[in-house]
């Protein structure tokens, strides 16, 4: 691996093992950030994340949710903020995030780490923002 994929890897496996079950978002997303991550953006549904770093950018390609061809949902914000309340809440895993968002007519977020908001957006432009709070972690 190199410097930043291993930095990025670090910052992931810290944070899953500090992250709360309810609300545990802002916490992945501050580790990320004090590990030099700026942006991240996620293309779905082939689950692809491309981090942004300072001194350069890392691609981490998960498992596709769907693969061949197929009909991309319909945008449909009710289920988006339905899906984020839910993985909010701790009652869905970050997979089955995925889905439901793919599901309405998600096919691509920003993460903003500096800014601290996720912009949602549909095939055809479509998009919703939300912001996140900031989180002090622990020493």
């Amino acid at each position: 691996m190199t410097n930043l994929t291993t930095k990025l890897t670090e910052a992931q496996k810290l944070a899953m093992s500090i992250r709360p079950k309810v609300g545990g978002f802002p916490t992945l997303a501050e580790v990320l950030r004090e590990a030099g991550v700026s942006m991240n953006r996620w293309v779905l549904p082939s689950c692809q994340a491309i981090y942004h770093m300072k001194d350069g950018s890392v691609v981490q390609q998960g498992n596709p949710i769907v693969t061949g061809v197929h009909e991309i949902p319909i945008f449909n914000r009710e289920g988006l903020i339905k899906a984020l309340r839910t993985d909010q809440e701790g009652k869905s895993s970050f997979l089955e995030f995925l889905k439901s968002a793919w599901e309405a007519g998600v096919v691509g977020y920003d993460v903003d780490l500096i800014g601290r908001k996720v912009i949602y957006y549909g095939a055809k432009g479509e998009s919703y923002l939300e912001e996140y709070p900031a989180v002090t972690l622990p020493k």
